[in-house]
């Protein structure tokens, strides 16, 4: 595993590796509580998409291209396998996705012995404009959320998910902005998912010290969060751009003030209550 680590915090609280995450998982040494993962989506396809304003592509890098039907279904078999075997009896997963890759997940995950709990619809409050006018605008993505064992009890703090939304039971349709400015201080990943919506993630499904694993870390937004609300992070990404931003963002997170920033953003943005009176 050493031949891998790119950085560690000195409280062995923050740990990225570089590599592909079918070769570095099997040699981590514990068991994870929970595994959030934002595989690629395959949609580099050399298409057009609006960004501040301006029509740019939508590549995002090699590692997103879409080879063939059968080698999206294969990547995703073997990653989602390697995942599960270092995932705790009681632990659970979630994925992101859109249409181009969900319906794969959906068929493989009860294949590999999971058992789905719920597909959450993130609505983006601030999506990018569908210039084309030809079709609807693309604003939602979907988040899958199983556990490992169809019959072993997963964690759910159903109590606080409830409290964060105005003491009524949370849905599965979560209302989010897409990532603000304030996250991009160190820089930016194309794929990078906003703070907020993984601070729900975490705050509903680990206690505090759960250690969380993110097999595609890109900037490591899952860390950050993990890191503010008390988790442990195993971070795995191929990149050394994105590791470095990950570095970045975490030591960043070490300043003074930093930690209590995040968390003031989380309570506006997840909701809801008087900040005093919410512990997260």
């Amino acid at each position: 595993m050493e031949s891998h680590s790119f950085f560690q915090s000195s409280s062995l609280d923050f740990n990225l590796f570089k590599g592909d995450c079918l070769t570095v998982i099997p040699k981590l040494d514990n068991n994870v509580d929970m595994v959030f993962a934002d595989p690629p989506y395959f949609l580099s396809n050399d298409g057009l998409t609006v960004k501040n304003g301006k029509v740019q592509s939508v590549n995002k890098g090699q590692w997103d291209k879409l080879i063939s039907d059968d080698d999206a279904y294969n990547f995703t078999y073997q990653w989602l396998s390697t995942v599960r075997e270092k995932m705790a009896d009681n632990a659970t997963l979630w994925v992101s996705g859109t249409h181009h890759n969900i319906f794969t997940l959906g068929r493989i995950l009860p294949e590999l012995g999971f058992k789905i709990l719920n597909v959450i619809t993130w609505e983006k409050t601030n999506p990018p404009p569908n210039f084309s006018c030809r079709f609807f605008t693309h604003s939602t993505e979907f988040i899958i959320w199983a556990r490992k064992y169809p019959k072993i009890p997963h964690y759910f703090d159903y109590d606080l998910m409830k409290r964060l939304n105005n003491d009524k039971q949370m849905k599965d349709v979560w209302r989010l902005p897409a990532i603000a400015k304030w996250e991009k201080s160190c820089g930016k990943h194309p794929t990078q998912k906003p703070m907020a919506l993984l601070a729900q993630i975490i705050l509903a499904s680990t206690q505090k010290d759960a250690l969380v694993l993110d097999p595609f870390a890109g900037s490591s937004t899952t860390g950050i969060a993990s890191s503010v609300l008390g988790r442990r992070f195993i971070g795995i990404e191929q990149e050394t751009e994105y590791l470095k931003l990950s570095q970045a963002r975490y030591e960043d997170l070490q300043n003074e003030g930093r930690k209590d920033f995040f968390r003031q953003h989380f309570y506006r943005l997840l909701n809801k209550e008087d900040s005093n009176s919410l512990t997260l």
